[in-house]
């Protein structure tokens, strides 16, 4: 299917000069020893293995060119991990080195390449997952002000424009990322108590 839709793309506009690779579902807000291997299979096959087949068939093209540029969207969960979002996490660490890898392939080719964090975009991803997210107990709405879809995609596009190697989409990536270096453990403890009411 891949491989057709890029020969369709080359078809009708000849060449590709970008890639962005935006693939994400959530995982149900269980832990792993409840969740079964379908799940497991299925966020794992949307959120790594979407854009590993992408590239593997756009990247030979991309190579051709005089210029050109992957992007994988990682997300907050990729470096930092939440509780009963744990294969989500891993799916997208994984995108994380991936990206990372092709970066270190790519320094003496045309290809530039970018990996992005995105903390809380407002989007869909829960419904479009099938995954719901609990109300807390004490009937508070969450503090975390999301980040509108066209500023997310502005800042991505701003830093793909700009050539960075990593780019942090949103206050609370970029304050869970300054979290996690000053102490990963205090950090881990303190994300695990505001989201006990999330779990299942």
């Amino acid at each position: 299917m891949i491989q057709k839709t890029f020969e369709d793309i080359i078809k009708k506009h000849k060449h590709v000069d970008g890639l962005i690779n935006n693939a994400g579902i959530i995982q149900p807000f269980i832990k792993v020893n409840d969740l079964d291997y379908s799940k497991i299979n299925l966020v794992m096959n949307v959120n790594f293995y979407g854009p590993l087949n992408m590239i593997k068939v756009f990247l030979p093209h991309l190579l051709e060119r005089t210029e050109a540029h992957i992007v994988n969207v990682s997300s907050m969960g990729g470096f930092f991990p939440f509780p009963g979002q744990t294969i989500y996490g891993a799916s997208k660490a994984a995108v994380k080195l991936l990206t990372e890898g092709l970066y270190a392939e790519l320094l003496d080719s045309n290809v530039n390449v970018t990996v992005v964090f995105p903390g809380a975009v407002e989007t869909d991803i829960a419904k479009n997952s099938n995954a719901e997210i609990n109300t807390p107990t004490d009937g508070k709405q969450s503090s975390i002000k999301m980040l509108a879809p066209d500023k997310a995609a502005e800042i991505i596009v701003s830093g793909m424009e700009k050539n960075k190697f990593q780019i942090y989409a949103g206050r609370d990536s970029k304050m869970m990322h300054f979290m996690y270096k000053l102490s990963p453990k205090r950090a881990i403890k303190m994300i695990s108590k505001m989201m006990k009411d999330q779990i299942q």
